[in-house]
Formats: structure tokens, sequence, C-alpha cells
């Protein structure tokens, strides 16, 4: 607690364990409540099925309030700076008078399953502006590096008033898929010189990306980047034309220097402007509804299934059949599936 921002110990001290109510927390978080909205998300992370329920009520009264902000999925590796870019990023946009919540996917502690990053520490701006809110959240285990409720942490955060609302993920891969599913615009962040970039392209993520920021544009690095740059304005040209339209823009940014920022402000609103004369935002949004409704039946498939008793006492022999050759996974797989039918 003493290492804690100033600020961040007010807001502590002020938050109460209170019991509401499902409409008493809808209502709250409506109204812009802070202390109602962390204990949605807290429940909506819970592991409990009287919480996971209580926060499904909770989204579904705020839905109707949800969706008049711009989503903002930011990626990059570790160490390429993001949180620094957000904290600059945010502390702009609140000058032009945005209200900014960033929900910051960390990696998930192996033993205790929770956040290990501590994205509040590391936006020292931010987190002391009534402004934003910052949500760290533990993946969890969960594929890519993703939160299994950022969608439903999006709806609160938008019903809650946040106009602007940023997913900052761990960058690892499976991850920039992940957020592509639930944004308007997707942004990778690089560092120039590194070989990052190259890594990029062979995974294919740039293929997804809508703006490209080479972080860290100042001292040794202003050369490196410049040239950088011009590759990948000539790279991203070979890429086939992205359903929206949008043609991807390459530019970069130094948050220790405070340049370059500004611009990336200006091509976002060129971005915005342009899904939404297309009709491309609302489109893509209505997918994306769709791809949440197929990925909840996916997770109460799988729950379903591995929670059943019978799959349950089945399950380690024959895994051991598996591991032995004694039976091949496809045929494990149909068979423990046929079991599962059978006893559901």
């Amino acid at each position: 607690m003493n290492n804690l921002n100033p600020n961040i110990k007010k807001l502590l001290k002020g938050i109460k364990t209170v019991n509401l109510t499902v409409d008493e927390t809808a209502d709250g978080i409506i109204k812009g409540d802070r202390n109602a909205l962390s204990r949605a998300i807290t429940k909506l992370e819970s592991f409990i099925p009287e919480d996971q329920k209580f926060a499904e009520e909770v989204v579904k009264k705020c839905l109707p309030y949800s969706g008049n902000s711009r989503r903002i999925g930011i990626t990059g590796v570790p160490g390429v700076g993001k949180s620094s870019f957000i904290d600059y990023f945010g502390e702009k946009l609140i000058d032009l008078g945005k209200k900014i919540a960033i929900l910051a996917i960390d990696p998930s502690s192996s033993v205790s399953g929770g956040s290990i990053l501590g994205d509040k520490t590391r936006m020292e701006t931010l987190s002391s502006k009534m402004e934003a809110f910052i949500r760290p959240s533990p993946t969890a285990g969960t594929l890519g590096g993703v939160a299994a409720k950022t969608r439903e942490s999006i709806i609160l955060c938008e019903a809650a008033g946040f106009d602007t609302i940023i997913i900052e993920t761990v960058g690892v891969g499976q991850s920039e898929i992940a957020v592509s599913s639930m944004v308007d615009v997707f942004m990778m962040l690089l560092v120039a010189g590194t070989g990052d970039e190259l890594q990029g392209i062979k995974r294919g993520i740039m293929e997804m990306v809508d703006i490209l920021v080479f972080t860290k544009d100042d001292g040794d690095n202003i050369n490196r980047t410049k040239i950088n740059k011009k590759q990948f304005e000539i790279a991203l040209k070979m890429f086939p034309v992205k359903d929206s339209g949008w043609i991807p823009k390459v530019l970069s940014v130094s948050a220790h220097e405070k340049k370059g920022i500004e611009d990336i402000i200006k091509i976002l609103d060129v971005f915005f402007e342009h899904i939404t004369s297309n009709n491309y935002l609302i489109e893509n949004r209505q997918n994306q509804s769709v791809r949440w409704l197929n990925d909840r039946i996916t997770m109460l498939l799988k729950n379903s299934f591995y929670q059943n008793h019978r799959i349950a006492e089945l399950l380690k022999t024959v895994e051991k059949d598996v591991v032995e050759k004694k039976i091949s996974p496809i045929t494990a797989a149909n068979e423990l599936f046929n079991e599962y039918l059978k006893s559901s």
C-alpha cells in the first residue's frame, strides 16, 4: 500500500464492500459508478457459478447502453513499450475530452491464476486520472492471452460512459487473432531494428493490422525507424485489400520525447470516418456479435464435456491408452464423445 499512487489510495479508501443487487449494480454502472463497474468485472472473472450468473444479468441490462465507443486493440511483444505508449496516448485523448477504459490483459500466474504485471503501476499518468479506468485482467490460461470475459467487460465499460476502449494484449501470437475479433481498429507496436517486425510478417499478423506504429523513435533509433517505416510501407502494399477497404498506415512515436501521438490520433479519426461512411463499422460489429455467440456455445459445450462425471471417470484411462499407443487420439476422442452423448 505504501508504494501506491496517492490517488489510487484515495480510490481504495472509498471502496466499500456492499452487496448490491443486479439492478443496483447495473444502475450504478450506467451512472458512471467506477466501484460498481469494478465489482461487476470481478464477478465476470469469477469461477463461482453464482457470480457468473449475476454478472451475466448485469451485462444483459447494460447491453442497450453499449456500442458508443471506439474499440481499439493494441498489441506488441513485451518490451516494445505498450504501457508507455498507452499512457501517453490516453493522456492526449483525455486532453481532447475523452474518457478512456484500458482493459490490460496480463499473463496469468501459473500458480494463482492472477495478473502478474500490474498495469496500474506501469501507466503512472493515466492511473491518476479520473477520466481513465484501468483494469488488468488475468488470461487464466485462455487461448491467445485474451481474458475470457473481455467482450463482456467492453460492454460494461461502454455502459459506464467510456467512449474509448483500449484492449492491450500480451503480444504472444494468438492474442492478435482473438483481439481483432472484438475491436474496430487493430494497432501493432514495433521497435525498429529488433527483428520483431519480420516475425510479425511471418505470423501473418500484418494482414490484420490497420495502423502500425514504431515506438521509441528517438536517439540512436531515429534512422532505423525511418528505414523500417519505408520497408513496411512497401511490404503492406503486397497484402490483399482489407474487407474494410482501409489501406494500413505506418507511423512512429516517442513517448519519451512526447512526439508523434497527434499524428496517430488524426489517423484514427480518418480511419473511423472511413469505416463509418462505408458501413463497415456496423457490419464488422454484427459479425463480431455472431462470433461471440459461437465462441460462447463452444465454451459451454467444452465445459459440459469435461464436467461430465462419466467422462471424468474415463479420461485418465483413455489418455493412458493414447500415450501407450493402444488407441489413436482420433478414435479415443470419438469414443469419449459418443459416451458423452449417451450420458448427457
